[in-house]
């Protein structure tokens, strides 16, 4: 074999050395940034999941504090338990949503605050704050409960999931309420 063919033989040898170094680069690159992604999908889920618990939270311990305060349904803590409760939940929603703020996208972000200031003004009538009625109280929470939806609606396209939480497959739903205490029913209230 003459050196011709020799320095031929050596070139092919550090081409293909070359091809498949670049393309073991290539590859472990794009896991590695799949796996990155993957990473911060899963922290956005924790995120919103737990900002969504927070905030459901503070609205189920607003709702006692005011049926405690308006007489609809006694509870067996002290209203001012209740209230430092609501406050502690509060304060812990804050903090689920600094995560929020952390992780997710432009619309996300802006569904939190939407949803923030639809569980303040269920938390300022609870607790006193802020007057209404038992109606304006209902419309509150209605609001509330739209504005997850939304935030849900926010959460999921940032995540890529499919499909969506609202529209003609899932109809709007109303507060469950016992039947006592439905719209037009003011015997209760």
């Amino acid at each position: 074999m003459g050196n011709g063919e020799q320095l031929v033989t050596i070139a092919a040898v550090l081409l293909g050395a070359l091809t498949t170094h670049l393309t073991t680069y290539v590859m472990e690159r794009s896991r590695n940034k799949y796996a990155l992604v993957t990473r911060w999908d899963d922290r956005k889920i924790d995120a919103y999941e737990g900002y969504v618990d927070r905030v459901r939270a503070g609205i189920f311990l607003s709702v006692q504090l005011y049926e405690h305060k308006e007489g609809i349904r006694p509870s067996g803590k002290s209203e001012g338990d209740l209230l430092e409760e609501l406050l502690e939940a509060a304060r812990l929603r804050g903090r689920a949503f600094e995560r929020v703020m952390l992780l997710g996208g432009d619309a996300v972000v802006e569904a939190g605050h939407e949803l923030n200031t639809a569980a303040l003004a269920i938390d300022w009538q609870a607790e006193g704050k802020t007057v209404g009625t038992l109606d304006e109280w209902r419309s509150r929470n209605r609001a509330a409960f739209r504005e997850i939806n939304d935030f849900h609606e926010a959460a999921r396209m940032d995540l890529g999931v499919q499909g969506s939480v609202k529209g003609e497959q899932h109809p709007q739903r109303d507060l469950i309420l016992p039947s006592s205490r439905r719209e037009g029913d003011t015997s209760d209230t």
